[in-house]
């Protein structure tokens, strides 16, 4: 029997139940036949169109390992961590859109995995964690390895189930893929005792799913998508607030139609960067804590915000009574839990964002057609006043050591738009964020949601998997790089050849940098050691030739131009720079925690004069 499936807190509910045909793509054209569930397994990710899973082999899920070994269509890519495998599954699906697929065993393994799938929860990514679970006469006796890997992850799956009877494999498999990749993306666990993987059963690939309950809206409203074409024709101080829901729907072409159209400024939060090019000119850059001050104040001062496939976190309203305090809210979104969650919303859309602006885009120039376009000189006039007085830009340190924004900046200019970047948690995800220019979506990845240091390295290979042809960088931490750095092995054995790039302030930066400005530089905890003195603890050089990785360092402003292009000219196996920064440089401009977006900070102590009367 089929123990579930088990729903997580809903994240798309629907009222009717749903019938969904397989798609032709990946119906089985063999008939019935008797296999082990193992073998069944390993057919039902075939039949799915599965390309790759990053996996670790243990005693629960070992039955499953032999025929993937016959397997001719799925590659197996061995990992050295099962948090590795999960990233880089979660990497492959945000770099390709496809779904990722990640495989662990019982107990450890499948914990190893929490971290994450809670990372694809929190960002909509499409996610299938397969995990061998004990026997099933053994469940719930404390047994070698078990772990209610089901439980443990309710709340951060959008769905998951617990397979006994082998019959059930190929359905659930089917489903699970099917819910991972449609209505608002997310991670379905897969969990199957090991009772049912060396049971023989017959296999066949199901025509169609019977999913009651589960049926995602994706065609909005249209008396909603009316009334947001007359908000936008007729405000005077509109902004579209794109979030990474526009990514994850594939809908960058209608987002630029739809801008263009309405001739509104645009923010991309974290998660969107490249949903819109960085070079468009209605693109303010990125809002929030460290966004912009032209993107931070444009919300703030709006009086209409059209918010895309956004979750109004904290991280972008600051003190939510006080975020864009004069604003109507437009608010479109595949899951309706999101809409009106933190902020009232005057217009709620629910429904697949490529569908929601292909429905704008002919209502707003019926708008025009009828009342003309809104003049919004005005606004422009203020808008391009706070970039020009404002704009992103950075010190050189004089410690005499590396800026590290000029080290990314020049990583992006080098490598170029069509390159890939995967940045770990911290300052450097910040400046990454903030100096390289996203000129397409899926250029940009990284752990936004739950913000998971480690998460780079993994990630970076999962999309190189997913996506050779590109240069794939992993910009990451110090202190995030020693966290998955043992996936350096699995990259240099299968030919993996990405490029990382240490941001090396021998510290741990975010926190000191809070630390500096917060607790009255008190370093508590945040010294690394790895090149501030004269003992590297670890060198980095080293350990990426002890990986079979080319590791080059680069320490003189001289030779940071040379030191990338050395890197992007090694093809043939994964590149390790350490590039020695400074420890004293911070990421501005800056919304504290538990403050109102008015008091963004430009530098430190210096703040812009806003005008309050409105």
């Amino acid at each position: 029997m089929v123990q579930g499936p088990h729903p997580a807190p809903p994240r798309t509910p629907t009222p009717t139940a749903a019938r969904v045909t397989v798609p032709a793509a990946t119906t089985s054209t063999v008939g019935p036949e008797q296999v082990t569930g193992a073998q069944s397994i390993v057919r039902s990710l075939e039949e799915a169109g599965v390309e790759v899973v990053f996996g670790i082999p243990g005693g629960a899920i070992l039955p499953t390992y032999d025929p993937l070994m016959d397997s001719t269509k799925v590659r197996h890519i061995l990992v050295r961590h099962e948090q590795g495998g999960g990233h880089a599954a979660a990497g492959y699906a945000a770099a390709t859109g496809r779904v990722g697929v990640c495989m662990a065993t019982s107990g450890p393994g499948a914990t190893n995995l929490v971290t994450p799938i809670a990372d694809a929860h929190m960002d909509s990514v499409p996610l299938v964690a397969i995990t061998g679970q004990v026997a099933a006469s053994m469940i719930g006796t404390d047994a070698f390895q078990e772990a209610d890997i089901v439980g443990i992850t309710l709340p951060v799956t959008k769905h998951n189930y617990l397979v006994t009877d082998p019959d059930d494999i190929p359905r659930v498999i089917a489903e699970a893929f099917h819910i991972a990749s449609t209505g608002r993306p997310g991670p379905v666990l897969v969990d199957i005792a090991k009772s049912a993987m060396v049971s023989r059963t017959t296999f066949t690939w199901p025509q169609d799913l019977n999913l009651p309950g589960y049926h995602p809206v994706t065609k909005p409203h249209a008396k909603q998508i009316r009334e947001a074409a007359r908000l936008i024709a007729t405000s005077r101080r509109p902004v579209f607030y794109v979030g990474g829901g526009v990514i994850r729907a594939r809908a960058a072409a209608e987002l630029r139609a739809l801008t263009e159209a309405a001739g509104a400024p645009v923010v991309t939060t974290l998660m969107a960067r490249g949903a819109l090019p960085d070079s468009h000119p209605q693109n303010l850059g990125m809002p929030g804590m460290h966004g912009t001050v032209a993107a931070v104040a444009a919300l703030q001062k709006a009086d209409l915000v059209v918010a895309l496939g956004a979750r109004f976190d904290d991280r972008v309203t600051g003190t939510l009574s006080t975020f864009a305090p004069h604003a109507t809210i437009v608010h479109a979104d595949i899951d309706p839990a999101e809409i009106g969650k933190n902020r009232a919303v005057d217009v709620p859309i629910v429904g697949d964002l490529k569908e929601v602006m292909a429905d704008l885009l002919p209502e707003l120039a019926r708008e025009h057609t009828q009342h003309g376009k809104p003049d919004l000189e005005g606004w422009w006039r203020q808008l391009d006043d706070w970039r020009s007085t404002f704009p992103l830009g950075y010190d050189e340190p004089d410690d005499g050591h590396l800026a590290p924004q000029r080290v990314i900046q020049r990583i992006g200019e080098l490598s170029g738009p069509e390159s890939i970047f995967a940045s770990g948690v911290g300052q450097h995800q910040m400046w990454a964020a903030q100096f390289i220019k996203y000129e397409r979506p899926n250029s940009w990845l990284n752990s936004g949601g739950l913000g998971t240091m480690g998460y780079s390295v993994p990630a970076a290979m999962g999309a190189k998997v997913g996506d050779p042809s590109r240069t794939v960088w992993a910009i990451d931490g110090d202190g995030c790089f020693q966290m998955t750095n043992q996936e350096l092995a699995t990259c240099t054995i299968n030919e993996i050849p990405i490029k990382v790039a240490i941001i090396n302030n021998s510290s741990l930066g975010m926190v000191r940098q809070w630390q500096t400005l917060f607790y009255e530089s008190r370093y508590s905890n945040t010294d690394l050691n790895t090149g501030h003195g004269t003992v590297r603890i670890p060198d980095f050089v080293k350990m990426a030739d002890a990986y079979g990785c080319a590791g080059l360092r680069c320490e003189s402003v001289a030779d940071v131009d040379a030191t990338i292009k050395r890197a992007l000219e090694i093809n043939d196996q994964p590149v390790v720079i350490d590039f020695t920064v400074s420890r004293d440089a911070m990421v501005w401009p800056m919304v504290a925690a538990g403050v109102s977006n008015d008091d963004i900070q430009y530098a430190r102590g210096i703040s812009p004069a806003w005008d309050r009367e409105d």
